[in-house]
């Protein structure tokens, strides 16, 4: 059950939202913006020119210590001793079984200074995690309420937060961050993103965040920027095959199961969640995280059974129509013998099933 609208969290932006007219909505918790215009509007406007989101609702915690790296390490699946001083990397918070406790961002801010970005609804827990296993030597706090966060995303993003930084947007690389000064604030500036264009997030001081938002609008009202909400978040990062807790990732799925290879690193030592993927990795995973795409009119959604013939062999985690491709596309998990692109399969939806084809992911890629 939703919970009640006094009750929900509230990002520091919360009030110039109502001020624009935004429609909220309950997400994780959070009082959040799902539109401003509409979701195909500001859709397009981030693949075209740029979208400013409110993300403020994510969690923040520090890592710092003698023992830092190493806790960072135990408990994470990627190897965060690759890290240079203002690198980031995407990375997994890991159960014994090899699941998801959360997929996280870890940042390197110093030797022994991390901080580990996590998703809304999942912060509280994420921190009683790692601070459970911590050694003394280590501390580590939960640092959320300290941060509003800003993205900043789309082909024109540089040219925008240019005109509001003194820093040089220009000089900073793909998953890496500096620290200086954003309008007179104190901030983290990173180069990631969660929806298959180039783009920025900034972390700031809470207070400081709502004149930072209008002064972006502002900055890049020439540019075609256009306010942002969560409805076209979802349909940006699902066209870029990146996974949301919660739909595509949990407890109950192994990272490799979810296509995430990439960000295992079984050389690196013991971790947390090691040798139960160790082992799937050698006996091949039983089911696969996949694209597919509707051959027929419908729109697939989270939980929509997925059949093979008459046989029910998984359920849709996400799905949506992507305003870019023109054609509904979604992720499921099937057995691993359809995983190949052109398996074909069909989808639930109301009282017919529609027929799909598994194809490559991600569905979109950004022109270089």
């Amino acid at each position: 059950m939703p919970a009640a609208a006094g009750s929900l969290k509230k990002t520091p932006l919360n009030g110039l939202f109502r001020e624009m007219g935004a429609r909220l909505v309950d997400f994780s918790g959070w009082e959040m913006p799902v539109q401003f215009s509409s979701v195909l509007e500001e859709h397009q406007a981030v693949r075209s020119a740029a979208g400013l989101f409110d993300v403020s609702h994510m969690g923040e915690i520090q890592v710092v210590g003698r023992s830092a790296l190493p806790l960072v390490q135990r408990l994470t699946c990627n190897d965060a001793s690759r890290l240079g001083i203002g690198q980031a990397q995407y990375s997994a918070l890991t159960t014994e079984r090899g699941t998801f406790v959360d997929d996280v961002l870890v940042y390197r801010r110093a030797e022994t200074r991390f901080l580990l970005v996590v998703n809304a609804g999942n912060a509280d827990k994420d921190f009683a995690w790692i601070a459970g296993r911590a050694e003394r030597d280590v501390e580590v706090t939960n640092d959320s309420s300290r941060y509003a966060q800003l993205a900043l995303q789309g082909p024109r993003a540089e040219a925008i937060l240019r005109a509001c930084a003194s820093i040089d947007p220009g000089a900073i690389r793909y998953y890496h961050f500096v620290e200086g000064d954003v309008r007179g604030a104190r901030a983290i500036v990173s180069r990631t993103g969660y929806t298959g264009e180039d783009g920025f997030e900034i972390y700031l001081p809470p207070d400081r965040a709502p004149d930072l938002f209008k002064e972006l609008l502002r900055a890049g009202r020439g540019a075609g920027l256009l306010p942002c909400g969560l409805g076209a978040r979802d349909t940006l990062r699902l066209e870029a095959r990146m996974l949301l807790y919660g739909n595509d990732i949990d407890e109950t799925t192994t990272v490799l199961e979810a296509g995430l290879q990439g960000i295992v690193r079984l050389d690196k030592g013991d971790f947390v969640g090691r040798e139960a993927l160790a082992r799937e990795k050698g006996a091949g995973v039983s089911r696969s995280l996949v694209g597919f795409e509707l051959l027929e009119r419908g729109i697939a959604r989270h939980g929509h059974a997925i059949r093979e013939k008459d046989r029910e062999v998984g359920q849709v985690t996400s799905g949506t129509f992507s305003p870019t491709l023109r054609k509904s596309i979604g992720l499921a998990y099937v057995p691993s013998r359809l995983a190949a692109a052109g398996s074909r399969l069909s989808v639930g939806i109301r009282d017919r099933e529609v027929e799909a084809a598994v194809v490559p992911t991600p569905f979109y890629k950004r022109p270089r």
